[in-house]
């Protein structure tokens, strides 16, 4: 009888611990300010440019029925030209922003996937990189494409949550 009563209680103890560290591993919700995902301080660290901060404005829903999204400007500080687009989008669903990346990678084709950035990346043929991460569907447009840069931006996003 106290056999079971110690199994019992280190079962109890042992799932508990599990559901503690399942909850502190999960990744974070993305923040209601997609455009916070990726400041213009880091921006500029790297890329080596100053930037001023994002212009904000909405970015249009896919299709009918899908979510709007962010589109974050940003334009350097000094100088011309080198203006970056990051358009984010926080699907209700990993599994909603899965099929609207897939279905939307339609249109982006010949597509050269990136390894090892989020759940699924690639550039298109204009060198847009498209990320998803959980719920989340980026894009980055550098303008002057610059792959290395471009992977550091969304690598820093993709760690954002």
């Amino acid at each position: 009888m106290a056999h079971r009563k110690t199994i019992r209680t280190l079962t109890l103890v042992l799932l508990a611990l599990v559901c503690v560290m399942a909850r502190t591993t999960s990744a974070k919700e993305p923040p209601a300010d997609l455009c916070s995902l990726l400041p213009a301080p880091q921006v500029s660290t790297i890329t080596g440019q100053p930037y001023d901060a994002p212009q904000k404005t909405v970015a249009p829903r896919p299709y009918a029925n899908t979510v709007e999204g962010a589109d974050c400007s940003y334009k350097k500080s000094k100088g011309s030209g080198g203006d970056i687009l990051f358009r984010a989008y926080a699907d209700p669903s990993p599994s909603d922003a899965a099929a609207l990346f897939a279905k939307l990678g339609l249109f982006y084709s010949p597509q050269t996937p990136v390894a090892g950035l989020g759940d699924k990346a690639y550039f298109d043929p204009n060198h847009g990189l498209h990320v998803l991460k959980g719920r989340v569907r980026f894009f980055i447009d550098m303008g002057a494409f610059d792959e290395k840069q471009a992977k550091a931006l969304a690598s820093y996003v993709v760690s954002q949550f």
